[in-house]
């Protein structure tokens, strides 16, 4: 998988992906998918897709177009929990290390993916060259407690309560580790942010989630970059123009 390591390249089939060839391994007990561009650009560079490998693919297919690997880990469905965190180390260290990736990923957390790529880049800002954020859950109180204006999820909630531990509601509610309490370190390491989302989303409301984020970068005296798409829903996901998307993702990925 390494072009520049084949001492270290993993023993394990390549299947294809939408043209493209596809390796599926494991580190530990949890799957990874990654896929191979098919004219790599310089320094392995990675996008690092945090949940839901191939749904709405429209930003990948046009990094993979422009040279770029697109990981996966699954870590099931665990809300960006400390454990899942500790768990996204160890798939990091893999790739940069054994591997030879990039050091700065792109870290890309549609939906609930949101609070797994801002959990991890608060605490590795050294580690991250751009967080793409698509209709993301930006603090679990909105979804899945639906505290807000949305229903939430039930379910969803019960289990992230699993998750991070909590014995009560008052507990989760008190929660100090949401996106939205923890945007300052990012900020701070100058990684770039885009968001893109409907703005008529019921499921995961942007005024409750891009919105505050957006506020919140403000006062600290950056931006994050907003693509809106008015009238659009929680689905589909992804930008409506994926080439000027990639366009602007590139101009700003640190190096």
């Amino acid at each position: 998988m390494n072009p520049n390591n084949t001492q270290n390249q993993p023993n394990f089939p390549a299947n294809t992906y939408r043209g493209y060839r596809r390796h599926d391994f494991q580190i530990g007990e949890n799957a990874v998918i990654v896929i191979e561009p098919n004219n790599p650009a310089p320094g392995q560079r990675w996008v690092w897709r945090a949940e839901f490998f191939d749904a709405f693919p429209v930003f990948n297919l046009e990094m993979l177009g422009r040279g770029w690997w697109i990981a996966y880990m699954n870590v099931g469905n665990t809300f960006g929990c400390p454990s899942a965190m500790a768990r996204f180390d160890v798939f990091y260290k893999e790739m940069t290390g054994k591997y030879g990736f990039h050091k700065k990923p792109i870290l890309e957390g549609l939906s609930r993916g949101g609070l797994y790529v801002y959990n991890w880049a608060a605490k590795n800002t050294d580690k991250v060259g751009l967080v793409y954020a698509d209709n993301p859950v930006c603090d679990f109180k909105s979804w899945p407690g639906g505290k807000g204006s949305g229903p939430g999820s039930k379910g969803d909630w019960e289990g992230l309560f699993k998750c991070y531990g909590f014995q009560s509601e008052e507990e989760a509610l008190a929660w100090p580790g949401n996106p939205v309490d923890n945007l300052a370190p990012i900020i701070k390491a100058g990684i770039p942010i885009v968001h893109s989302f409907g703005d008529a989303d019921q499921v995961v409301p942007w005024e409750e989630n891009t919105k505050i984020m957006a506020e919140r970068a403000e006062a600290l005296g950056a931006k994050i970059q907003l693509y809106r798409k008015p009238g659009c829903l929680h689905h589909p996901h992804g930008p409506e123009d994926p080439v000027a998307f990639a366009d602007w993702v590139l101009a700003h990925v640190l190096e």
